[in-house]
């Protein structure tokens, strides 16, 4: 019989393969994490599992790209100091044969030079994220040419693109199936022309906010498998455009022409003529009024339509109550802004539509609490519910919904005025992800001792001016809702030091917003820095309390209110990509750590030295 050192499993004496299954079976991160920290065999059954892995810091990746050769996906988005040397380090010398797809959001000082290297190292790479990287033009695009395989593409707001660059793309990777240009102002119908000729496999095509003219949806209407299309506010483009799609060859499943204020009701009525298999319509301010024809031509849609956004328009009860009854099937309805939304008009859309899992009210200031009732009696499967500037729903409503939907994950009361007895009600909906509260100061630290007692999978809370929320508030949501990743605490001016040091324990919390918290010290801040290690965005302007002596006395700084900061910013400093600060911080911070604020800009990450005064940035979203 075999003999087990003292502390040592037997499970260490199993096969790779087995310990691979075994850690098939533990979804949760938290335990894969214990997992890897047993022994050595179990790190190594990591190593072969593993498909999937998301970096805060950028040191390790060369030894990670080396040890876990079976990844597919890599996400460096939340990774900051992302540029092409470090890029070269990690890819240099290897060949990644599964590495299928990489994140590479916002990493703006990426330029061709490191994204040849990843292209040649990953010669299966079909997906490759690059939105918001400020740096990536003409010649970064000429590098991603070099992967004949790649199927996805995002470069959204990526500037520097040009006709040139995605005429590149589009000879070089033939096979692009999902290709987003939003906000790629320097694309004309020449581009788009050039792309549809060499890319017939698209299937999901975003030119939104481009300046491209009725020419381009010409071209497009060309393409056989052409399902999704989303051209928000492309302002050239008008019936005529329309006209070439009702005509066209697309077997489209989505369309989204919101603010394209050139298109009329008659023009998309054709749109919906056309194509009879239609799933989801996002038609938002676009024209002041719903036309009887539009309305007429829903019904053709009655067994496919699962999602509809008419934001901003005027929609009496009576137009509710035909969109309910040719729409049977919807999933979703996006009714935010708009004029004349009533409680006979929801009630009449809630009881038609009992499949709804997204309801938006967003600013319709005339529903009541009878809307909510209605909506909890008809759609017990709702999953979404946004309210924000509802102020006639009270705890009555919010009750109703509690007690009735139990699978409800998301939900926004900004500005509503609810009090602690609604979060009461609230609290019954244990499966909340995202909860924003915005602007309600009558909250108090009672109302969030229910939300952290029940809603313990709770990955957002916004309480932006929140001004009855406390640190005993902080208390109950440090100590209960363990998954928290985005805090906004703005403008809680009752919470000091002692309400931060509740969220330190927080391990997966990566985005705090705290402006003008004014009884925070730099202890609260450095508590924060230090014990939340996976923080990579920080917001503390005006937080013009940092006297700090404790950060004095710990050697940080000998000129005074610099010395929270600075701990700070050297605890957090290697994972830290978004950075707000006063500008009066500037002479009070060391050189050492004032010669490190520049190189934060220089790679490309966001850092804001805002002067007193500033117009304040919106409430989380």
């Amino acid at each position: 019989m075999r003999h087990y050192p003292p502390g040592r499993s037997i499970l260490t004496a199993l096969p790779a393969d087995i310990l691979v299954h075994i850690l098939d079976r533990l979804p949760d991160p938290s335990d894969r994490k214990a997992w890897r920290l047993v022994c050595r065999e179990f790190l190594r059954a990591d190593y072969l599992q593993r498909r999937s892995l998301r970096l805060l810091r950028h040191g390790s990746l060369p030894a990670i790209l080396r040890r876990y050769g079976s990844l597919e996906r890599l996400d460096l988005s939340a990774c900051p100091r992302i540029d092409d040397s470090a890029i070269r380090a990690a890819f240099y010398g290897i060949r990644l044969h599964a590495l299928r797809s990489v994140n590479l959001s916002r990493r703006s000082a990426l330029r061709c030079f490191g994204l040849g290297f990843m292209v040649n190292a990953c010669p299966a790479l079909e997906t490759v994220d690059l939105s918001y990287c400020s740096g990536v033009g003409d010649r970064e695009m000429a590098a991603l040419a070099r992967a004949p395989l790649l199927r996805e593409l995002n470069v959204t707001k990526c500037l520097g693109v040009t006709d040139v660059g995605l005429a590149r793309v589009a000879v070089g990777c033939s096979k692009l199936e999902r290709l987003d240009l939003k906000w790629c102002l320097e694309i004309s119908d020449i581009g788009i022309d050039l792309l549809v000729k060499k890319c017939r496999a698209l299937k999901d095509l975003d030119i939104s906010y481009l300046k491209v003219t009725n020419a381009s949806l010409q071209s497009i209407s060309s393409l056989e498998k052409l399902e999704v299309l989303s051209m928000v506010a492309c302002s050239l483009i008008d019936d005529t455009g329309l006209s070439y799609l009702e005509n066209g060859n697309n077997c489209l499943r989505s369309i989204n022409f919101s603010r394209c204020d050139s298109v009329s009701s008659v023009g998309f009525s054709s749109i919906i003529k056309a194509h009879s298999h239609l799933k989801k319509i996002y038609v938002g301010h676009c024209f002041p009024e719903v036309a009887p024809l539009f309305l007429r031509k829903l019904k053709d849609l009655e067994n496919s339509l699962e999602s509809i956004r008419l934001d901003g328009f005027h929609l009496s009860s009576s137009v509710l109550r035909t969109i309910g009854i040719h729409c049977t099937n919807l999933l979703e309805i996006g009714l935010g802004k708009c004029d004349g939304i009533t409680d006979e008009g929801i009630s009449e859309l809630s009881s038609s539509c009992p499949r709804l899992r997204t309801v938006d009210l967003t600013c319709c200031r005339l529903i009541t609490d009878s809307s909510l009732i209605a909506i909890a009696n008809s759609c017990k499967k709702l999953q979404c519910l946004r309210l924000e500037s509802c102020p006639g729903i009270t705890e009555k409503g919010l009750g109703r919904i509690g007690d009735s939907c139990s699978h409800l994950a998301e939900i926004d009361l900004t500005d509503c005025g609810i009090d602690d007895e609604a979060l009461k009600c609230l609290s019954k909906c244990c499966n909340l992800i995202e909860l924003k509260l915005g602007l309600c100061p009558r909250i108090t630290n009672e109302g969030l001792v229910y939300i952290g007692s029940n809603c313990k999978d709770l990955q957002v809370l916004d309480l932006y001016r929140c001004t009855g929320v406390g640190d005993d508030g902080l208390a109950a949501i440090g100590g209960g809702c363990r998954k928290l990743r985005k805090i906004n605490i703005c403008y809680c001016t009752q919470i000091t030091d002692r309400g931060l040091e509740h969220l330190c324990g927080l391990d997966l919390l990566t985005d705090l917003e705290m402006r003008e918290v004014v009884r925070v010290t730099g202890a609260g801040v450095t508590a924060v820095a230090v014990g939340c290690r996976s923080l990579v965005e920080l917001d503390m302007k005006k937080c013009r309390s940092v006297d700090d002596p404790a950060g004095r006395e710990a050697g940080a700084s000998p000129r005074g209110v610099g010395g929270g900061y600075e701990l700070a910013l050297r605890a957090a400093w290697e994972r830290l990509q978004k950075l707000k600060l006063p500008t009066w911080l500037s002479p009070l911070l060391s050189r050492e750590v004032l010669q490190m604020l520049p190189d934060l800009a220089k790679v490309g990450e966001v850092l804001q030295m805002l002067p007193p005064g500033s117009p304040e940035a919106p409430p989380l979203d």
